[in-house]
């Protein structure tokens, strides 16, 4: 089986290294908040360019701690994208303010033509997604926020190592949240999310944020969260930081690769579109056809995972309902959520494996796309 996001196999390469820092924390005998949990927020101050980097749970509590700290609450509005994972709405509605949906551009993020209209005078933030690696139009999106008082917060779970215009996501809004799940381009064994920022009293707030609202033991200033990253998973991920980089080159020759042999198999599918200026992670790869079903039926067949990613926009949750959104009212999210389709994308997916994949596919467009 040729797996969507062949993970383990990154954790077996450097299972050896793994357990020989798991070793050296068990020894310092540090296990919240010890000195791998600040290295591994320098390392990501670093990565970048942010001033300031804080180490939570895991991706959600970056979303929503970042939003607490800003001051969003009741009766607030956040703008968001109704195509993501379900976490980026989630995060709004924990703190008792309210998702307003814009649909999608052709990058499949947040279309900043549409933002100004959603604008009320409960608007305090706009939430753009990084979707699966490609950067939002953030200069666009920032000029919006500046022009009317808004803070932007880049929700960057999809995106570690992409950037926009040479600036590293994350840093280019007043904050950036992102997530260490295993499946993710850095990812360790199990939850882990970080925030990065270079607003000082923001990144104080996070940090009293994340351990109950303390600065001081036993002193709290708010009520805050129990949200810290292990220090075993700062370790793991230590660890990773090493690869990380030459395995990005990977993601993207893999992602050049199939953009090269798939794209003329329109109007069958199509590859996705990337934008000037924007250098794309990849934490996922997605084509879009109206025949995905089919498609995917294909592939496995062949023994070729895929992925639908996602398969109900978030406007028409059942959790939303209560917004009064309707089908047809956002209909590129509507569409993609019928059409998109992840291929197997990961730094050590073969290149055997991934002309198999290619070999389905292009069998299946010569067929006519059948059914």
């Amino acid at each position: 089986m040729i797996e969507l996001m062949p993970i383990s196999r990154q954790f077996r390469l450097l299972k050896d290294d793994i357990l020989a820092e798991i070793s050296d924390t068990i020894e310092q005998g540090q296990y919240i908040l010890g000195p791998k949990v600040k290295k591994l927020e320098s390392r990501f101050s670093e990565q970048t360019g942010a001033k300031h980097a804080v180490a939570v749970a895991n991706g959600t509590d970056a979303l929503v701690l970042t939003l607490d700290a800003c001051g969003i609450g009741p009766g607030d509005e956040v703008i968001t994208t109704p195509y993501s994972f379900f976490a980026t709405a989630e995060a709004v509605s924990r703190l008792g303010a309210t998702p307003v949906f814009v649909d999608i551009d052709r990058s499949w993020n947040l279309d900043p033509e549409r933002i100004e209209a959603a604008i009320t005078a409960r608007t305090k933030a706009i939430l753009p997604v990084h979707l699966f690696g490609q950067p939002a139009a953030l200069d666009d999106i920032q000029s919006i926020a500046d022009r009317r008082g808004l803070l932007v917060v880049e929700d960057a779970c999809q995106a570690f190592g992409a950037s926009y215009r040479g600036k590293s996501i994350g840093s280019i809004g007043h904050a950036g949240c992102f997530s260490f799940f295993p499946s993710k381009n850095l990812g360790t064994l199990g939850d882990g999310g970080i925030v990065v920022t270079s607003d000082p009293e923001l990144a104080g707030r996070l940090r009293r944020l994340r351990q109950h609202g303390s600065a001081e033991r036993y002193y709290h200033d708010a009520i805050g969260y129990n949200s810290r990253l292990d220090e075993l998973h700062a370790a793991i991920l230590l660890v990773l930081l090493n690869k990380v980089e030459a395995w990005m080159k990977k993601r993207r020759a893999i992602a050049k690769t199939y953009d090269e042999r798939l794209r003329p198999l329109k109007p069958v599918l199509e590859v996705p579109a990337t934008e000037e200026g924007r250098l794309h992670a990849y934490n996922l790869y997605c084509i879009t056809s109206p025949k995905r079903d089919s498609i995917r039926e294909a592939l496995s067949k062949n023994n070729v995972q895929s992925g639908v990613y996602y398969p109900r926009p978030l406007h028409l949750q059942q959790a939303y309902t209560s917004l009064g959104y309707a089908v047809g009212d956002f209909p590129v999210a509507e569409r993609l959520s019928r059409e998109a389709l992840a291929l197997p994308m990961g730094p050590l997916l073969t290149d055997q494996e991934q002309e198999l994949v290619i070999a389905v596919l292009q069998d299946f467009a010569e067929k006519g796309g059948a059914k």
